[in-house]
């Protein structure tokens, strides 16, 4: 029963916990965060498109969260 128990929590922690897979970045040659919400404070200066992208890719070109969101 308490393995049981345990596994039910793992999982349940793994599915509240999980990060989003979409994430959104201003297409510039320059951006270097990636943003949870389209409306975030961090993308207003932005000039150039915002586009919506898979979070491994934004993490593998070198991107990081937004400071506004951590």
């Amino acid at each position: 029963m308490k393995t049981l128990s345990l596994l039910i929590l793992f999982f349940l922690t793994n599915i509240t916990c999980k990060e989003s897979t979409t994430v959104y970045i201003c297409n510039s040659p320059n951006a270097k965060r990636y943003h949870n919400s389209s409306s975030c404070k961090g993308l207003s200066n932005c000039t150039y498109k915002i586009v919506k992208i898979d979070i491994e890719k934004a993490k593998k070109d070198g991107k990081t969260l937004c400071g506004w969101e951590k």
